[in-house]
């Protein structure tokens, strides 16, 4: 895989993913269980839990995960799963309990570090061996602060070597000592999940479709692909202050952060991690977000935002101006999702046609097609053969 934009792409690179894939119902249930569970995603950051007894929970691709922190200070992560039925150990997206969790629907209750201390009326389940009954660990990794999780083993590396490239220039960002600046966000999309990427993996389209990011951004953005599914688009300011109001008096407001270098000041970069995380850093923020498919036609938005533990007023207020730029974003690119979706589905819509400028788009269809063999091919092998088909094209690979 190219490491940035220097080559320009081969006549033969520069199709898409055919259409069929934004539109099977099987390729999506395929997607959840060999893509999404066996790849690491964002849970959330340690300061979201920094109290014993913390805890946080999220669906994903038909998983749930639930990270908790323990009365020694450890971290765990597990499915959220109860032993006896499958119940949901707890309900709410995040919270704390004050010494174990209790199962809402019979009553079993869990030690802190997942391990069974009792279900409900015990004599009723005879010789039981509690030790057998724990919730069910998912992977966990902590990187810079960042709670990593993963519902089955799967082909990435650790999360610490994924982004080892990284390490040198976000250290100075000192994400670790991150506190949330704001409540998780979620939102649902009536598009295919590819869809929100491909809008997201190319910076092709600011000129046209973001006037905020143009005059923030627009003259200097580039997007960088890496090996092993990472990708950077580094974003320096431009050099006039900006005409947009929103823009402007960002950029007038803005205060130098003491602890970050002066090519950190002016300046936002958006990290991918394959196949849906980013995490977006700027000089008053950090924050990441991620999207799920729910089904075919649905896709869920998940993301926070963090700040740094020594902000000044005058930050603060730049990031509310920056948060404000992004919802403006956001609203832009979810009509061209929407837009890009509804063109799968039309008779007359031949596929994509990938600039030299779009290689994320290309690179991120690339790591699928490597992920799931079914997507090389250009017509639907059929819905009740999709595994089958999946699995031979794998084993000839």
């Amino acid at each position: 895989m190219r490491e940035a934009l220097d080559t320009p792409l081969r006549d033969d690179q520069r199709t898409g993913l055919p259409a069929w894939t934004y539109h099977s119902p099987a390729l999506t249930e395929l997607e959840k269980k060999e893509l999404f569970a066996t790849h690491w995603q964002i849970a959330g950051h340690v300061s979201d839990i920094p109290e014993p007894g913390g805890f946080l929970a999220f669906d994903f691709a038909d998983e749930r995960a639930l990270v908790l922190r323990d009365s020694r200070g450890e971290v765990w992560a597990f499915h959220n799963l109860c032993r006896h039925r499958g119940a949901r150990v707890v309900a709410e997206p995040a919270g704390r309990c004050k010494g174990a969790l209790v199962c809402p629907f019979h009553g079993w209750v869990y030690n802190l570090d997942g391990s069974l201390r009792g279900p409900a009326r015990p004599s009723s389940f005879g010789k039981m061996d509690r030790s057998r009954f724990g919730l069910i660990e998912m992977e966990l990794e902590i990187w810079h602060g960042f709670l990593f999780v993963r519902a089955r083993p799967g082909p990435q590396p650790p999360v610490a070597e994924l982004f080892a490239r990284f390490d040198a220039e976000l250290a100075p960002f000192r994400m670790e000592t991150l506190v949330p600046a704001q409540g998780y966000y979620h939102g649902e999309v009536p598009v295919n999940w590819k869809s929100v990427r491909d809008v997201d993996n190319e910076g092709y389209h600011v000129a046209m479709a973001h006037p905020a990011l143009q005059d923030l951004y627009g003259e200097g953005y580039r997007d960088e692909v890496m090996a092993q599914g990472m990708n950077r688009a580094v974003a320096p300011y431009n050099d006039h202050t900006g005409r947009r109001w929103s823009v402007r008096h960002y950029r007038t407001l803005a205060e130098p952060a003491a602890h970050l270098p002066d090519w950190a000041q002016a300046r936002w970069a958006y990290y991918g991690l394959f196949p849906n995380n980013v995490i977006g850093v700027t000089p008053e923020s950090v924050q990441f977000y991620q999207d799920f498919p729910i089904d075919t036609r649905n896709t869920r938005l998940r993301g926070r935002t963090y700040r740094f533990p020594s902000e000044t007023r005058r930050q603060r207020a730049a990031r509310y101006l920056a948060c404000r730029i992004d919802r403006e974003t956001y609203q832009e690119d979810i009509r061209l999702s929407m837009w890009s979706d509804e063109a799968m589905r039309s008779s007359a819509f031949p596929g994509f046609h990938l600039s030299d400028h779009e290689i994320g788009v290309r690179a991120h269809h690339d790591g699928l097609r490597e992920a799931l063999p079914v997507l090389q091919l250009e017509e639907n092998p059929g819905e009740s053969r999709m595994v089958e088909t999946n699995e031979r094209l794998a084993c000839q690979s």
